[in-house]
């Protein structure tokens, strides 16, 4: 069998062999994705949002004994809050209200809370304010190939990061943020549009990801949201981006870190199943729909970044020990659509790029006649 070529400039950027870029999904991007996607010629990026320092670098650690390719981590950019608030003190920002309405929609839906909970004034926190800069300090540690913020910008540590040969990657959803980090050094822009799952902005990706290019060439960018496929990755080339950045694509891979029940309700969603919502966090992120996400939607306080992380993670975790899977917190995008069985992550590569070989090779010169005459 012939060996596959497709490169682009990011393929020598970043030392990998195909312009695919796993997401840094936490929870679902754990040390095992990340390794098998960088081992199909990828770049796999582990999700650390949701782990402690500790955490993190037994992740890291995984993922050097799995691949000896490049891979990066993903975790939020520090804002001052998310970078001085301990929990306690963000405990004291989420009024007492939110908290009764927790209790209040967590009976109507028989999420079964202990009789005298909390949620956000006690109890786990899933994501802890203030370790960002520890995760940051595990990355500089171990050196990790590349650093990655889906949240925030990383433009303030893009000096150090250089100076100890680590690629810095960006995530943006308009040319004023991608303007900005690329100003500040930061290697590769992700443009990531509204059909995107997790944190998303509100702009398309097929109009976005041109006028990001448009915006801070010669800084490479690479494309994000609605991709699953070689017809994605063919649509980004041809949109100016040098790559994909592809998040539910991997989400029912046997390596990816989520339980097999959010797999199979993934494959069993359309791209009329996903919502786009602030109540889980604070910022707009899209999951699959949930009736406790219509009812807090009509209902319920928003509240800003990060408090709803602390004020929701009780009820998620009391959700997960009941196996409520209708119920479950699942951030995925408008592409679900596409995802229809299991696979493993080299299958999803290895398919995505002899896909993409395909239609520039057979596909294209057998449906559209151009040139100049």
């Amino acid at each position: 069998m012939s060996r596959r070529v497709l490169r682009t400039r990011l393929c020598d950027l970043l030392d990998i062999e195909y312009p695919i870029i796993l997401a840094g999904m936490g929870g679902a991007a754990n040390a095992e994705l990340a390794a098998a996607v960088s081992e199909a010629g990828g770049l796999g990026i582990i999700g650390g949002m949701n782990l402690t320092a500790d955490e993190l670098d037994a992740e890291i650690r995984k993922c050097k004994r799995l691949t000896s390719k490049p891979f990066g981590v993903d975790t939020i950019a520090p804002t001052k809050m998310v970078e001085t608030a301990t929990i306690d003190e963000l405990r004291k920002y989420i009024p007492d209200e939110a908290v009764e309405y927790a209790i209040k929609l967590a009976k109507e839906l028989g999420i079964p809370l202990p009789e005298d909970a909390k949620p956000g004034k006690e109890g786990g926190t899933g994501w802890a304010a203030g370790m960002t800069g520890n995760q940051i300090e595990v990355v500089y540690d171990h050196k990790v190939p590349v650093f990655a913020a889906a949240l925030g910008s990383p433009a303030f540590m893009a000096p150090e990061a250089h100076r100890r040969g680590i690629k810095v990657i960006g995530l943006v959803g308009n040319t004023r943020q991608a303007r900005q980090e690329a100003e500040a050094g930061v290697d590769v822009i992700v443009a990531q549009g509204h059909e995107a799952g997790g944190h998303t902005g509100h702009v398309a990706t097929l109009p976005l990801v041109p006028m990001v290019v448009d915006a801070v060439d010669p800084t490479p960018v690479v494309a994000a949201g609605g991709i699953a496929d070689g017809r994605g990755l063919v649509a980004s080339l041809a949109l100016g981006a040098c790559g994909v950045w592809c998040g539910t694509a991997f989400l029912c891979t046997y390596e990816a870190g989520i339980e097999q029940v959010a797999k199979d309700r993934i494959i069993q969603a359309t791209e009329r199943d996903t919502r786009v919502t602030r109540v889980f966090t604070g910022k707009t992120c899209r999951l699959l729909n949930t009736k406790l996400i219509e009812k807090w939607e009509k209902e319920g306080p928003i509240l800003p970044f990060p408090l709803p992380i602390v004020l929701c993670t009780s009820l998620q975790e009391a959700i997960g020990n009941a196996k409520m899977v209708e119920n479950y917190f699942i951030p995925c995008g408008q592409i679900c659509g596409v995802v229809q069985q299991m696979k493993s992550a080299r299958q999803v590569v290895e398919e995505m790029v002899d896909q993409a070989i395909q239609i520039l090779e057979e596909g294209f010169p057998s449906r559209v006649k151009f040139g100049r005459q």
